[in-house]
């Protein structure tokens, strides 16, 4: 996930108060600090890392925890609000009112722009808009290209000329051409300027006064940490209807640094890049941020990746009531791992699951991932009989089945077990149970 090192130093902290046995102010203190330490890591600003553990180990110290609450959960409870304040507090998500709403992207150049264009292109395609992007990017012949390499797999029409030179033209016929077609969303990619926010400022005057754009977006390079200050400020500044989108926060130690001092300024944080995949990017919503950064987990996010894939007909609703019924058998099992692929990283989907965000150590998930390949390996050598009807493997057929997969009978045994396991697992746990988990654990619920 985004900002990983932070959020391992923070759930130890959360951890060591979880396992300390009396909270005084000694325990707290020190809490206090080993969460200042971690902020501080992340490149924060000292003078905001300063006031944040202030106030929050004033919180601790003075006020008294709820009826039915204990003094360790509501010191948590006081950890998650406060940091979920001082990155912004509330979503502010896209809005897509009118037909066709037009969004213009600028950002210095190598701050990820056009990669975060084919990944918000690709955002809104899921959630059922048609979508148009325009290249206006002179500056960069392969930047056409590049948006053409990551969209024609999906079917996302990208407009461009990379032979004209002139970027306000280029614009207007790029958003003319789109709103003939019919599209919900046109996204148009500006060309990056160098290390100089005046310039990049008058190009989004120029292409903006062209094409009259319902927003503009400001892309930050999240490794350039607390200099993202003074860009968002200058945009802020410049335009009232701006939003930003924060890129590489996957693995950049200067993330802390950049998100914060977005958040400082006031400006509408409203997506993250956390990774390199065209899914990777998130809408940035502080409250669920927080809680998967302090390992709580995000079952709201999960369910949402879920939804997803139940549009894409990856997962259907009968497939679904057959796993929470224990009723599946290995050829259902097998789409849904395929299914879960599509999901993400293994590692991303495990942190939004409440009390497994950082418990388990990276060589477990990495053994997991491999596993998982290879009972895909193994099932591909099963009949259609087989995947069925697992209960009629014996001995005889689980030996050709290690055979024909390359791996040993212990390996064909182990994927039985797993899945006779993952069937009396589901069969104890009723909708109701994972109702009142999801309630549970749901934005700003406390697995703790």
């Amino acid at each position: 996930m985004a900002l990983e090192k932070l959020g391992k130093a923070l759930n130890n902290a959360l951890r060591k108060l979880a396992r300390s046995g009396t909270v005084d102010e000694a325990t707290i203190k020190e809490i206090v600090r080993d969460i200042q330490r971690a902020l501080l890591q992340a490149d924060v600003n000292v003078k905001l890392v300063l006031q944040l553990t202030k106030t929050i180990q004033k919180r601790a110290l003075e006020e008294e925890p709820p009826a039915g609450v204990s003094r360790k959960e509501h010191i948590i409870k006081i950890v998650y609000e406060e940091l979920t304040k001082f990155l912004g507090t509330e979503a502010k998500p896209l809005e897509i009112k009118e037909r066709p709403t037009v969004l213009l992207t600028v950002g210095i150049q190598g701050s990820g722009k056009t990669t975060s264009v084919a990944k918000l292109a690709r955002h809104l395609q899921k959630r059922g808009y048609k979508v148009g992007v325009v290249c206006s990017d002179t500056w960069r012949p392969g930047a056409y290209h590049q948006l053409r390499q990551l969209l024609d797999p999906y079917g996302i029409e990208v407009f461009g000329d990379p032979n004209e030179k002139d970027a306000v033209k280029l614009a207007r016929e790029g958003v003319e051409h789109f709103r003939e077609k019919g599209v919900d969303v046109i996204i148009v990619d500006s060309a990056g300027r160098h290390k100089e926010e005046k310039g990049l400022i008058e190009e989004m005057r120029q292409i903006s006064e062209a094409i009259k754009p319902h927003e503009v977006i400001l892309v930050i390079d999240g490794t350039i940490g607390q200099q993202a200050y003074n860009q968002a400020l200058a945009f802020k500044e410049a335009t009232p209807i701006g939003s930003i989108i924060v890129t590489k926060l996957d693995g950049s130690a200067k993330g802390g640094g950049a998100l914060s001092a977005v958040a400082a300024t006031g400006a509408p944080i409203k997506f993250i890049g956390v990774g390199e995949r065209i899914d990777d990017l998130e809408p940035f919503d502080p409250k669920r941020f927080v809680s998967r950064l302090l390992g709580l987990g995000d079952i709201q996010g999960l369910l949402e990746k879920i939804e997803e894939l139940q549009k894409q007909q990856e997962f259907k609703e009968e497939d679904v009531e057959k796993f929470l019924k224990g009723k599946f058998n290995l050829k259902d099992m097998y789409a849904q791992l395929e299914a879960m692929q599509k999901m993400g990283p293994l590692k991303q989907i495990l942190q939004m699951i409440p009390g497994l965000g950082y418990s388990l150590p990276d060589e477990a998930i990495r053994v997991g991932e491999e596993k998982l390949k290879r009972y895909r390996v193994i099932m591909d050598s099963m009949t259609e009989e087989e995947l069925e009807h697992p209960e009629i493997i014996n001995y005889s057929r689980i030996k050709r089945i290690a055979r024909g997969s390359g791996t040993s009978t212990s390996e064909v045994r182990e994927l039985l077990n797993q899945y006779n396991q993952m069937k009396k697992m589901f069969k104890s746990m009723n909708k109701r149970k994972l109702a009142k988990m999801a309630k549970k654990f749901n934005l700003g619920g406390f697995g703790v």
